[in-house]
């Protein structure tokens, strides 16, 4: 049965906990837009030795477990000389992660972009730069917004693995209750519910982001 009374007590822990597993989230996401968003550009280069470069990159984060990558973040840098705290090295390893993710999604928008605006704007007298940042970025990143809010919603989810360095997020708190308790259906469904809420809140502000871009774009 469910222990209501043992949800209620370990409430302000989960809570906690949550607080730290969207912090993981938001700096994971800003790193992995801000890399995405570079790669995807870096991804057209001229110079064949960036491209392959670029390709190397996204090849090897999306070819290797998360938990992997996280792991080896955690352990291995430490020989070299670089040792970061755990909540940084999940963060930063779930962000570039992401990063290969996002920019493939990024540059999917970009090639979407119709050949015939970027000639007529080169007919205008605009810079490359201006075409990109003014024609070409705005409508690209329109046409990835789905997918670039489910992989938002899907780095909620995984800074989860952030507690197997130890890392007191959510599902890390979750289980030293249970540890105690011994009770597992209990605490595993109030972190089923907590996630669920921030997902479906997520979802629908990003559905709200959508249309007021897609009003913009179309105007």
């Amino acid at each position: 049965m469910i222990d209501f009374e043992l949800i209620y007590h370990s409430l302000f822990a989960l809570l906690r906990g949550t607080v730290v597993s969207l912090e993981i989230a938001l700096i994971a996401t800003t790193i992995g837009f801000s890399l995405g968003c570079a790669i995807a550009f870096l991804e057209k280069s001229q110079w064949l030795f960036v491209r392959t470069c670029v390709l190397a990159y996204v090849t090897l984060l999306r070819g290797t477990p998360m938990l992997v990558q996280i792991l080896f973040m955690y352990y291995v840098l430490p020989q070299f000389g670089l040792t970061l705290a755990p909540f940084l090295v999940a963060a930063l390893a779930i962000g570039l992660n992401s990063s290969a993710y996002i920019s493939q999604s990024i540059r999917a928008g970009l090639d979407a972009v119709s050949k015939g605006q970027i000639e007529a704007a080169k007919t205008l007298g605009l810079t490359p730069f201006q075409i990109q940042m003014h024609i070409v970025f705005p409508q690209g990143f329109f046409v990835a917004l789905p997918s670039l809010g489910n992989e938002l919603i899907t780095l909620v989810k995984d800074s989860s693995l952030a507690s197997v360095i130890g890392v007191m997020e959510l599902s890390k708190e979750a289980s030293v209750i249970r540890s105690i308790t011994y009770d597992a259906f209990s605490i595993l469904l109030a972190v089923s519910l907590i996630y669920l809420v921030l997902t479906s809140m997520l979802s629908f502000g990003l559905k709200k982001l959508k249309n007021r871009v897609g009003r913009y774009a179309t105007s």
